[in-house]
């Protein structure tokens, strides 16, 4: 099915993202007003809840948001001997992670014809972050840019709408999704929904680094799954 990809040509990613405040109340007046504008077409019929109260949705908006982790992984060795190696870009300081991450993607795709790959990453984490690197003034990779490209011009791949086959009106969770293939889903002590409470309140942002890297790994697997290749055993996945 995706034999035309080279699986090394691949970096498997995903982020992790938060409100740009840890509360409403941190919020300034001027951004107050402009989520109030943006919450109020998100609560239409919801008589129950306020600006304020959603605020934790903040986060998967670019424009309100940030990001405090990108992981990211590549795989090598050839069939049934392969291993993955990861890394993750974290912390509080948004612009420096992006700056990092940058620079590692300009020199992953200098020599050669690469690929991203994420779990819904055309609708979000390949636009996030490019959104995100702008408003930082931090240098869009080309790789990552889709800007004047034509559509066969971006090599940006998608679990999530390669399973779609076409269908557009299907949305599937990267759980549900490995779920579904066998693929084992890594079990951990928070889910999405908990990330900003973890960075603001718990400050551990390590607990969301794992998060975030399994996540990654997940897609990975999936995409082997889909091309019919064995998975990666854990003991074969390297962290740095």
């Amino acid at each position: 099915m995706l034999s035309q990809y080279s699986i090394h040509s691949i970096l498997f990613l995903d982020i992790e993202t938060v409100p740009q405040y840890a509360s409403f109340n941190e919020v300034p007046e001027a951004w107050k007003h402009l989520w109030e504008r943006k919450a109020g077409s998100l609560l239409r019929n919801r008589e129950d809840e306020t600006p304020e109260s959603i605020y934790e949705r903040a986060g998967i908006y670019a424009e309100f948001g940030k990001i405090v982790c990108i992981s990211c992984g590549i795989v090598q060795g050839s069939a049934g001997q392969r291993k993955m190696i990861m890394k993750s870009f974290y912390g509080s300081d948004e612009r420096q992670l992006l700056q990092a991450f940058s620079e590692m993607l300009q020199k992953f795709s200098a020599n050669e014809q690469k690929y991203l790959c994420a779990h819904n990453g055309k609708e979000f984490d390949f636009p996030y972050l490019c959104r995100r690197m702008l408003i930082n003034e931090v240098p869009i990779p080309l790789l990552l840019n889709t800007a004047g490209k034509k559509p066969w011009e971006v090599n940006h791949l998608d679990t999530m709408e390669l399973w779609k086959f076409g269908d557009f009106k299907s949305y599937t969770t990267l759980n549900l999704l490995a779920h579904a293939l066998g693929v084992p889903t890594p079990k951990d002590d928070i889910d999405g929904s908990m990330v900003a409470d973890v960075f603001y309140k718990e400050q551990q942002v390590e607990r969301i680094v794992t998060y975030c890297q399994k996540d990654v790994v997940t897609v990975a697997q999936i995409f082997l799954r889909m091309n019919g290749e064995p998975l990666i055993s854990e003991q074969n996945i390297e962290y740095k």
